[in-house]
């Protein structure tokens, strides 16, 4: 049998936490049976990591929808009636793109691709499978755009893969929907943790890995942060990411909320960081610190699978991943002084970090390895194919 022909549509090349997961996918896919393609809707550094792996196409797409936030989307996103014009004609060129390509299966990797890719392959013949890794809830999209995203996921796609149980339960599929939706948690791949043992100072460091973006955390780190510097003057703390999708007004100020809290002198803002499983790898501490159930939180895997110790809030993703108390700690969220006590405790207890941090990892190597995220797909793809 010939490989399957797919399809990938992603629409920003940012190298965000769902671009960074269709990387790591696409890279560990059998090539005997999935020949893969990617179609993105801007150029960037996604496309450059990807084309050593698969034939890479850019469809351009304006920036006033490629970069409208989820949170607009009732004043100036997809549901604007200006753009309404650019949005059909954007589709139907895809459309015709996508029937050139000659592919078997679509695989839509973002929400705006689910959409904007799902209807052009439906109307190119093609079979869509759409990978959700958003959760669709009032506390991450507007109410209408959730609603409006549930109704198009029992019409556009032929098959559902979620990044986790949290994000399966948002879409309120019926029971008896008529097609597959499986969970199919995002997989680390172990070849990405450096190969020499990376030299460690006796400062100890406690690291936010992440965008930095309201419902990231970064403020509640820094009030948590707050609360015990005092204890550990010779600890250093780190935010590492950056703004990137219109959010750099939040980035400054957590940057001045910094300064107000008078903790320039222990924070570093690293910025964005290529390799960053070798950043972790100078790290005691992982925190992640999310003010709303996270879908997956794949920062957290890494963390776990270099044998850091990671605390993480407790809601979406994260409570599929971390077992509280026995590879993590799981914290409320939006509570700077549950996060604060977490740190306290994992920075006054070496024993303890060490033993979260080799369990955490042994956790990542049993449930969450890429080579088992990549089979579970390939069988979806195998499965809709022979449909």
């Amino acid at each position: 049998m010939d490989p399957i022909r797919v399809l990938f549509v992603n629409h920003t090349a940012k190298a965000g936490g769902g671009e960074v997961a269709l990387r790591h996918l696409i890279r560990h896919l059998n090539r005997a049976t999935v020949r893969p393609q990617l179609l993105l809707f801007e150029d960037g550094p996604i496309a450059e990591l990807l084309r050593e792996d698969a034939e890479v196409h850019i469809f351009p797409l304006g920036d006033e929808i490629r970069n409208a936030r989820k949170d607009t989307l009732g004043a100036g996103g997809l549901g604007h009636l200006r753009a309404l014009s650019t949005v059909l004609s954007f589709t139907m060129r895809l459309s015709r793109m996508i029937r050139r390509l000659d592919v078997d299966v679509v695989h839509t990797n973002s929400l705006k691709a689910d959409i904007l890719g799902g209807v052009a392959a439906r109307l190119a013949g093609k079979r869509v499978v759409w990978h959700v890794r958003d959760r669709i809830a009032d506390d991450y999209l507007p109410p209408w755009a959730a609603r409006v995203f549930r109704l198009l996921a029992r019409w556009i796609p032929h098959a559902i893969v979620t990044n986790s149980r949290a994000t399966l339960d948002t879409l309120h599929l019926p029971a008896k929907n008529g097609k597959r939706a499986v969970v199919i948690h995002d997989g680390f791949d172990f070849a990405d943790l450096p190969g020499i043992e990376t030299q460690r100072e006796s400062t100890l460091r406690v690291g936010l890995v992440g965008r930095i973006s309201p419902w990231k955390g970064q403020d509640v780190f820094l009030t948590a942060i707050h609360r015990i510097h005092g204890e550990f003057p010779g600890v250093r703390f780190q935010i590492i990411g950056t703004a990137l999708f219109g959010e750099d007004a939040y980035a400054d100020h957590v940057r001045t909320l910094c300064t107000e809290l008078g903790l320039d002198q222990c924070v570093e803002f690293c910025g964005f960081i290529r390799d960053i499983q070798k950043h972790i790898a100078t790290l005691d501490v992982v925190v992640h610190a999310s003010t709303i159930p996270e879908p997956f939180g794949q920062v957290i895997i890494e963390g776990m699978a270099a044998g850091k110790p990671v605390i993480a809030t407790r809601g979406g993703g994260a409570m599929e991943i971390v077992v509280d108390g026995i590879s993590g700690l799981l914290v409320p969220m939006k509570d700077d002084e549950a996060l604060a006590l977490a740190m306290r405790t994992l920075l006054g207890d070496a024993e303890l970090r060490s033993r979260l941090g080799a369990a955490g990892r042994q956790r990542v190597d049993e449930a969450f390895r890429i080579e088992r995220t990549a089979t579970k797909v390939s069988q979806v793809y195998s499965e809709l194919y022979a449909r």
